[in-house]
Order: structure tokens, then sequence, then C-alpha cells
């Protein structure tokens, strides 16, 4: 046999040992998001999404209400827009209202758990500003926001196997679905359906009886994260940030202006012995509103503040009270504050057993040998003939093994949607399989490879017709984000276009050189 004219077998053979290297070598997957790849175990490189591994699932949709067409009067500008709107609507801040222009539309979007699409309308109203529609929800940039931020947030956690993906209902509503194998719902939680918004907030006495607050820096003013770890005489837990130069110069500005450096505001904070409105000078880490920590300007740090020196070096140190808090200022600081958050009591949260998804993957093994088993049976009652037969099951089998080199090599996480998809590669692949057997045996046996060849490719035609068909067919199901159907779909495409490059033409190379004279 030439490999000039077997070509398509070699291909083939190529394909499967790369999807033996990607499949059993360690570490042999190079593709994907190692720090988003599901958790993986026994001998493959095989990784393995919530239904296969246990852990909790969240689908939620966006809090927020948006406002579409909006024409606000000439020379109002986006600043203006948002302090109007937030001065509307009780509970809602400047930060919590956002402007987006695109070639189509402007829109203002306010994210709140409260607000109602009444109160947006009343407050758009009371600023002049005129719109066309406001409903419920948040445009796609901000869920593709979410998206990112999430997916940033599950990477820093070092949490194997999160995915994070928006999903449309039937209805077209729109939600953000998690995905976290080998995780509990109070850990998924914590993580995910909290906005993350931290800043620093310097607290001190105006000198007229009462106490104000100022605002030294967000996210936005961080230009390094360093590790939650303890450090300091007090061993205490926290991260070491690094400040922008905008950041710096307004955190010194402050803090002399205010009185932190001053002998009354060292060591000048009472938290948490009194109240956070009466604490006196203290450096407030608010977290979505709460304050999480408090703390007096330190006797090291206010001569370096004081002479105007820390801008050199503008390193802060952000104290939490305990190891998991600092953690989670690590997490929100390096990812950001998420644009909105989810709204859990209209979404579902599901938790899967470990021992459960275990079992999942057991019966999914045995489902996938009993078709192999039962497709096997039909083909050799059908030809009886192991020349025509075994090639037959051997190519079928191979498409298989090469989707599971494809995602091992590129970390896709399996779950049950996969496997039904594998199910349907190995019946639609025999299908085009005994199409090309009966085609080339149609008419008794062949002698010549040019009739062999005739036959094979009015037989490629039709199979090639049922592959566009299916691929046009399943193209909506893996573009739209519709959940496990997504990954049903690209299973099937993939499969249907190994097949048709390879696989198929390869089993015609086999069964030529098996049937006609050498």
């Amino acid at each position: 046999m030439s490999m000039r004219d077997q070509w398509r077998v070699g291909l083939l053979l190529v394909l499967l040992l790369g999807s033996a290297f990607a499949l059993f070598v360690p570490q042999g997957g190079s593709g994907g998001n190692a720090n988003l790849a599901a958790s993986s175990s026994g001998p493959t490189n095989l990784k393995y999404g919530l239904e296969l591994a246990g852990g909790t699932r969240i689908r939620a949709p966006v809090n927020g209400v948006t406002a579409e067409q909006v024409s606000a009067p000439n020379g109002t500008s986006r600043t203006d827009i948002q302090k109007a709107v937030a001065g509307g609507i009780p509970g809602v801040s400047q930060s919590d209202v956002a402007i987006r222009t695109t070639k189509t539309q402007s829109t203002v979007e306010v994210f709140s758990d409260n607000v109602t699409t009444e109160q947006v309308k009343s407050a758009l109203d009371g600023a002049n500003i005129e719109y066309e529609t406001v409903r419920e929800g948040v445009t796609a940039q901000t869920r593709d926001n979410i998206v990112r931020t999430l997916s940033d947030k599950i990477s820093k956690a070092g949490l194997a196997g999160g995915r994070v993906q928006q999903v449309t209902a039937a209805n077209g509503r729109h939600f953000i679905q998690i995905e976290m194998p080998n995780a509990n719902q109070s850990q998924m939680e914590s993580l995910v359906t909290k906005r993350g918004k931290v800043s620093i907030v310097a607290h001190y006495p105006t000198g007229n009886g009462t106490q104000a607050n100022t605002t030294l820096f967000t996210q936005q003013g961080i230009s390094n994260v360093g590790p939650a770890q303890q450090a300091g005489t007090d061993n205490r837990w926290g991260v070491s940030v690094s400040l922008s130069d905008e950041s710096a110069n307004k955190f010194v500005r402050v803090m002399n202006e205010k009185g932190f450096t001053s002998s009354q505001g060292i060591l000048a904070c009472n938290y948490p012995q009194q109240s956070a409105d009466k604490a006196g000078y203290c450096l407030y880490t608010v977290t979505d509103g709460r304050v999480v920590y408090g703390a007096g300007m330190g006797r090291n740090l206010a001569p370096s503040v004081k002479s105007g020196e820390f801008k050199n070096n503008p390193t802060f140190r952000i104290t939490a009270s305990n190891a998991s808090e600092a953690r989670r200022l690590q997490i929100n600081l390096q990812a950001g504050a998420l644009p909105a958050a989810l709204d859990t009591q209209e979404g579902t949260t599901t938790y899967l057993q470990p021992s459960l998804a275990s079992q999942f993957k057991v019966d999914s093994l045995i489902a996938g040998i009993a078709a192999v088993l039962a497709v096997s049976g039909v083909v050799f009652l059908r030809y009886g003939k192991r020349e025509v037969a075994l090639p037959m099951i051997l190519t079928a089998l191979s498409e298989v093994f090469i989707l599971l080199g494809f995602a091992a090599a590129v970390k896709l996480p399996l779950d049950l949607s996969h496997i039904a998809g594998f199910i349907a590669v190995i019946g639609t692949g025999v299908d085009d399989l005994i199409i090309i057997a009966d085609e080339v045996m149609s008419e008794g046996d062949v002698n010549s490879s040019r009739v062999f060849q005739s036959r094979f490719r009015k037989a490629f035609w039709v199979i090639g017709a049922a592959a566009a068909t299916t691929i046009i067919a399943m193209s909506p199901l893996a573009v739209l984000g519709l959940g496990d159907l997504q990954g049903f779909a690209i299973i099937t495409i993939l499969g249907v276009l190994i097949g048709v490059l390879v696989t198929r033409p390869a089993y015609g190379d086999i069964l030529r050189y098996l049937l006609t004279d050498k």
C-alpha cells in the first residue's frame, strides 16, 4: 500500500497519535485556560465539569434597569446625567449609574437591587432626559463585563473547573450561569453573588462636633495587588497594594489636610469600640458598602505621608479582620468589581454531590460501551464480512477518540451534554460508513479501483449533504447561549467535521485496499 495513495489513512493515524498524546501524556493538553479547566482524575488528562465532578451551579439574571434610546439636552455631560439619575432614585449612588453609547443608540443603566422601571422613568423625566423605552435588565456589554470579571474572580481564587457563561431562556431573558466543580454553595455565593466594590475611606472629625467621610481610592486607583498574608508586629492579615500616582497624591493630600498625620490623628481610631460614624480618625476598608475593617494612621507611615515621600513609593497595606476576609479582598482588588449584582432570588442554585456525579461518570461510560457493542453487533449481522465491518467499527471509534483528544487538548470540561454528543457521533458516523459500504457493494464485488472510486464518490456526495444539513441545524444551538444544548451541538458539529474531512475518506481508502485487486 503506497502512502502517497493512502495519505488520508496517514492523516488519521497522525490525529490518533496526537489525541493519545493529549489524553495520556502528563500536561499533554496545551490549549485552553488552565486556571479555568475542570479537575481531572484517573489515567487521562480529561477534565470534568459540574455534572461529572460534582459542585454548584448558579443561574441568575442581573439586577438592573436600562433606559434605551436616551437623548439628553445639549451640553449635558455624562457626569451630569449620572448625578441627575442617581439623585432621583433613593439608595442609588453615582457609581450605580452607567451610560453606554454605541453607533445605534445610547443607554442609561441603573444597577441596584430594588430599583424599578417607574423610578428610573421618574428620574429621567425629572432631569429632562428623553428616552424611548425603560426595561428590566442590563445591556449585552454589561453582561460581557460580568462574565469576564467573574471568570477572573474564579481564576484568582484558584478554583479549578469554574465556568462562566451567558445563557438565554426560551422567552428571551438573559441569565449569567456560573459552575464550580468541587465547590459548595456557601463558597460559591461568597465569591460571585456580591459586586465586590472595595474602597478605602477616610473618616475624621470636622471640628464642629460632627464627623465626615472621604473616599481615598477604589479598585481603579490601584496599580498592583500583593498576596493576602500576615505581616507587621501585630501579625494581622492584609493585602499590600500599590497606588496610582493620582490616588497617591489624593491620599497624601487628604491625610495631611484632615489631620491624620498630626499628633491627635495618629493611632486615633476607636473602631470597633465605637460605631463607624463616631470612631475618630479612621481608615476604613469598605466592601459593598460594609465596613470590614478600621484602623488609624500608623506611627511608621505618618512621617512619610506628612513629608510627601510616600508618593515616591506609594505602597499601602489594606488590613483585614481575618484570613478569609483578606483573601476575598485580594480577589476583589485583582479582578475588579462587578458592574451589577446577580439576582439569586430570581435565579436557581443547584448543588450536586461529588458521589452522585461519580455515578453519572460510570453510567456515561456504560452507555458509551453499550452503544459501541450495539452498533458493532448490527454491523456484523448486516455484512458478515470482517474486512468490511471491523474497519467500520474501528473508524467510528477513532472519531470518538479524536474528539476526546481534542477535549483534553483544549481542557474542555466534559458534562453529560458532551457525552450525549459523543454517543450521537458514534451513531451518525456508523450511518455514514454504512452508506459507503452499501453503495460500494451494491452491485456485487468490486475488482477495479476505478469502479470503487466512482461508487465511493457517489456515496460521499450523500454523506457531504447530510453533514452540511447537520451542521446547519446544530449551528444555532452552538452559537446561542442555551446552556447544556450548546455542549451537545459543539461535539456533534466537531464529530461531523472530523468524519467528513478525515475518517470517512480514510475508511474509503481502507475499504478500497481490502476489496479491490492488489
